[in-house]
């Protein structure tokens, strides 16, 4: 196999860097990123994108990926979990991946006329198109980024993130400043996967799927198949509203939930996401090693908690201010929406990994049905409160979070051996430290201006009053989060007196 040579020697590499600097990597491409996708959402809201524009991308968008999602297979997991990846095995995969995802993308593009007529807007038909469209180029960037992953090279897992976000804002950007509404939106999508594919073939060293080998699927049509199951069921849990929306209300609605959606999803990605891909590869190390996984998950847990739960408080108590600043009059409406759905963030970190880890370990069975039991839960809930209108659908994503911890938790406390005094323990604290970061905010409310009328000078000085509690709730609670906070400001400002010595000189 000539061109698969380089993919086969990185398979076998040594991991490039520690799981601290690839947290630090992986932290630079989520922040970066999202700060892109942040003023690109901004400027486009506020003077190019219409909430009905923006409704209408959301539909195609949703319908497409409930087909398109399925393209991964599992092989992204199977790379950076399998034991021993020969070149053979990785050679299996690429083939599997690129055959079962082309496949993917070819219905994806046959279903784009049956979403427009289901959903009556001939406009929507291009849009799907070239969604669709897109999800052409994703399996031959698929096993390359998952071989940067594997050997934990975050430097080129950053320069694939940066490099497509870059390409969707630019693209979309540039096409709406010249007028063409939601069809920019679509081709800054098409965008991102060509930029994604180019930069993951280049750090990769360029590696394609021939000679073709299906020798020696078993293992990854196992972790294929679910994926596929937990892929489907979230996906349509995620896009259900989305879909229900369009067809019960109308795409100016649409466009106001996923802005809602958006906004809170982005914010939590950029706190708590950037590390999520490289926990997967550090537990296969500490599962491989025969070491038990509960103490480090807890920690896990401890940091995902103790950061994104005071976060997502804090922007659904300044929800109404953060969208007027942000988006504008128009998009207000979005405001109790914002509310609603950053709370029931809250409930889908207090579980991190509760995918991962049971593939990990081999617990498929149990891990599919509970995946199927939340998807269904989660569809009858926005059934059910959709006629009553769109603040009543973001209220049902707190319903169905509550119900999400109850379905999950006792999966991972038996497959950790965790005590669920461990658990509660974690929770319990970092649930305090939330409502001391959140409580200068409710109060200055009742004492100042409410959320109709907050000031700048109001709403900066009481997050950072919020913050030095938060700090000091950590501290006072013993949590585990406020180690790893004192360890990280020491090695800094280790850094710091280390680069000022030679000028000192």
């Amino acid at each position: 196999m000539s061109k698969p040579a380089t993919a086969n020697k990185h398979a076998g590499a040594p991991p490039a860097m520690s799981v601290r600097a690839a947290a630090l990597w992986a932290m630079i491409s989520q922040y970066t990123s999202f700060a892109l996708q942040f003023v690109a959402s901004v400027v486009l809201a506020r003077w190019y994108i219409t909430p009905e524009q923006l409704g209408q991308f959301s539909i195609a968008f949703a319908a497409v990926s409930l087909i398109a999602f399925l393209q991964d297979f599992g092989v992204t997991r199977y790379v950076n979990g399998e034991r021993e990846l020969t070149p053979e095995k990785l050679q299996t995969a690429f083939t599997l991946s690129v055959a079962f995802a082309w496949g993917i993308a070819l219905l994806a593009i046959l279903a784009a006329w049956p979403i427009a007529q289901f959903y009556g807007d001939p406009g929507m038909l291009p849009i799907a198109l070239i969604i669709a469209g897109s999800y052409v180029l994703v399996p031959l960037a698929i096993v390359p980024q998952a071989t940067c992953q594997r050997r934990m090279d975050y430097r080129s897992n950053t320069m694939i993130e940066v490099g497509s976000a870059i390409a969707n804002a630019a693209t979309a950007l540039t096409l709406a400043i010249m007028g063409h509404g939601a069809l920019a939106l679509a081709w800054g999508a098409f965008a991102q996967q060509a930029a994604r594919l180019v930069v993951s073939q280049w750090r990769a060293g360029g590696m394609l799927p021939w000679p073709l080998r299906l020798r020696d699927a078993k293992p990854i049509l196992a972790i294929g198949g679910a994926n596929t199951v937990q892929v489907t069921c979230s996906s349509l849990s995620a896009r259900a509203p989305e879909l229900v929306i369009g067809r019960m209300i109308d795409s100016a609605a649409v466009g106001l939930f996923a802005r809602a959606s958006g906004l809170a999803l982005q914010l939590r990605l950029l706190i708590s996401g950037a590390v999520t891909g490289v926990f997967y590869p550090a537990f296969r190390r500490v599962r491989d090693n025969g070491e038990p996984l509960g103490p480090p998950y807890l920690r896990v847990m401890a940091a995902y908690t103790g950061v994104t739960w005071p976060a997502m408080a804090g922007i659904a108590v300044l929800a109404e201010p953060l969208i007027r600043m942000l988006y504008g009059e128009r998009w207000l409406a979005a405001a109790p929406l914002l509310t609603w759905i950053a709370l029931s963030q809250i409930f889908y970190v207090a579980l991190p990994l509760y995918a991962d880890l049971p593939l990990l370990l081999g617990k498929l069975k149990p891990l599919m049905r509970r995946m199927i039991l939340d998807t269904v839960l989660s569809v009858i809930l926005i059934a059910l409160t959709a006629p009553f209108g769109l603040e009543w659908v973001a209220i049902s994503r707190v319903i169905h979070g509550a119900l999400w911890v109850i379905i999950y938790a006792p999966l991972l406390r038996g497959m950790l051996d965790l005590r669920w005094r461990e658990l509660g323990s974690i929770a319990g604290r970092s649930g305090l430290a939330t409502l001391a970061a959140v409580a200068p905010l409710l109060i200055s409310y009742a004492v100042w201006d409410g959320p109709a009328q907050i000031g700048f000078t109001q709403a900066c000085s009481m997050v950072g009053v919020g913050i030095a509690l938060w700090l000091a709730a950590l501290r006072f609670l013993a949590h585990p989060l406020h180690d790893e906070i004192a360890d990280l400001a020491g090695g800094l400002l280790t850094q710091v007196r280390r680069s000022r010595k030679p000028a000192l000189r």
